[in-house]
């Protein structure tokens, strides 16, 4: 059976995630991406993770240039939770609960993604089609009700050992 993270990536296309938003070595050549890493739930009784509290631990989820941009890809983290991890077309990653909150389904890494008008990047859960933004976790068609948003998990990517800065996060990360 083959994964998303197991599918062959589209090369040179504009748009790519080894190339898009990268950091340029001599030439202009992309510099490797590294490895996405998630920001795991902080101790019981604390914030939420992307509220910026301390305790959570960065989890690496896999190789950045093994994602697709435009799909996601579900990864388990140690708290038993699943985390829902968006390449977008523009170079950002994003990370969210992979629970729907309309239907409990553990499917949101299968999502649609897609953009709001204003700019906002989305996942479309692929069971009921509500939309999620990806950058704060309200459900776009419900923004009123906090109890249909998701989890916005702070995440970021790491370049290789010596490739270049110490890592480009996330909107929902802390340190952003």
């Amino acid at each position: 059976m083959t994964t998303a993270i197991d599918r062959p990536r589209p090369t040179g296309a504009s748009g790519d995630l080894a190339t898009a938003d990268a950091p340029t070595g001599t030439g202009g050549a992309p510099v490797p991406m590294g490895v996405v890493q998630v920001l795991s739930a902080p101790p019981a009784g604390t914030e939420r993770a992307v509220a910026g509290t301390d305790g959570g631990e960065w989890v690496t989820v896999c190789a950045a240039e093994r994602l697709t941009p435009g799909r996601g890809v579900a990864a388990l983290l140690p708290d038993g939770r699943q985390a829902a991890v968006f390449p977008t077309r523009a170079g950002r990653v994003h990370a969210i609960d992979n629970r729907d909150p309309f239907t409990g389904a553990m499917v949101l890494s299968r999502g649609l993604l897609g953009t709001t008008a204003d700019g906002t990047p989305f996942v479309a859960s692929p069971l009921l089609k509500q939309r999620f933004a990806l950058t704060d976790g309200r459900c776009l068609d419900e923004p009123d009700n906090p109890d249909r948003a998701v989890t916005v998990l702070a995440c970021r990517v790491v370049p290789a050992a010596g490739s270049g800065p110490e890592g480009r996060t996330s909107p929902g990360d802390p340190t952003d």
